[in-house]
């Protein structure tokens, strides 16, 4: 009986694919250094049609950056300082959920019981610990005060970035192999990631206005960190929006009761409802190239690889990804799998 005989073609993949794990086991143990740099990328991408327009009125290169960094950390310290405020607010109010929870859950256990669900609410309320919700909270405020540091870092690597932008296409058509095709590539990702990163900012930034503004006029406490919660958790495709009406949904069935509650809910519903299924896919249109599937299974991807920046930035570095896939001839058949076929 003869031996089987492993092709060159099989052995190559498989190198390759073992080459492939060792750097993604590498990417993930570097995550603590390689996520700031990936996320100063994708900032400096986001400002550089930002600086563009500034030079185009005749404003010198360093006096835009200088400008728009400028701007950016007065609204950042502006931010935190109001943070911080607020979540000592929150902190001084978390020991009243547990007195607060006790009566509706007291409503729900004659409910729960006639549909054959056996619910002590007494055993349940010793499992309620206010105090560790506050421990959670006080390190929070903690990390904000030590923000600024990690932030400023951030911002004078973008700062650096937005700096070299104009010498980069020189750099890169000497690194490349062939420079006429490779830059073709790196422009395309680059307006495609810009595009969405520029869009889906601004969707981002009007949702958790309208959210702020449907809050206030609820009288829900904590409105503007709901706000900012939406605005932050918009990026992350398919569940973001979800993840951003719990904590106001459940703050308001506590504390002001069922009804309440339920316009809460109402209201996030319409605000996802336009944004996010009549706005966003006009303004966005249908140049991503990326099936549904592909984005939900990116998103817990990338969530694995870098940890929560990797889900807020899923989409645009699945577009980066699929677009250096379609540059060689092997690569172009996965990049197939990534895109939906019904677009092109």
């Amino acid at each position: 009986m003869a031996k089987p005989i492993i092709t060159f073609s099989a052995l190559k993949a498989v190198i390759m694919m073992g080459m492939l794990v060792i750097i993604l086991v590498g990417i993930k143990v570097a995550a603590d250094m390689i996520v700031p740099f990936i996320l100063a990328l994708f900032i400096a991408i986001i400002l550089n049609p930002m600086i563009r327009r500034l030079e185009g009125i005749r404003v010198p290169r360093v006096l835009a950056i200088t400008l728009v960094i400028s701007v950016i950390i007065f609204v950042v310290v502006v931010l935190l300082a109001y943070l911080g405020t607020t979540m000592n607010d929150l902190t001084r109010t978390l020991p009243h959920y547990r007195s607060s929870l006790i009566s509706p859950m007291q409503t729900l256990e004659p409910w729960l019981q006639r549909v054959g669900i056996s619910v002590s609410v007494d055993e349940l309320v010793k499992y309620i610990d206010p105090n560790s919700a506050v421990a959670l909270v006080t390190g929070l405020i903690t990390q904000l005060s030590n923000a600024m540091t990690s932030i400023f870092l951030l911002l004078l690597t973008v700062v650096f970035m937005l700096l070299e932008v104009p010498q980069l296409p020189v750099k890169l058509q000497q690194l490349l192999s062939r420079p006429a095709e490779g830059m073709v590539a790196i422009q395309r990702a680059l307006d495609s990631v810009s595009q969405y990163l520029v869009l889906k900012t601004a969707i981002s930034l009007v949702t958790g206005l309208v959210v702020w503004v449907m809050l206030a006029m609820l009288d829900v406490r904590f409105a503007f960190v709901w706000a900012l919660l939406a605005f932050s958790l918009n990026y992350i495709p398919n569940i973001g929006s979800v993840l951003a009406a719990i904590p106001p949904v459940a703050q308001v069935l506590v504390f002001s009761g069922l009804y309440e509650a339920l316009l809460v809910v109402a209201g996030y519903l319409a605000i996802n409802l336009v944004f996010g299924n009549i706005i966003e896919p006009r303004m966005m249109g249908r140049g991503l190239g990326l099936s549904t599937l592909v984005v939900f299974l990116s998103l817990i991807f990338w969530g694995w690889l870098l940890g929560p920046v990797g889900m807020l930035l899923s989409v645009p570095l699945t577009i980066a990804v699929k677009i250096a896939l379609e540059q060689s001839d092997g690569g172009k058949r996965i990049a197939v799998l990534l895109s939906d076929v019904t677009k092109n």
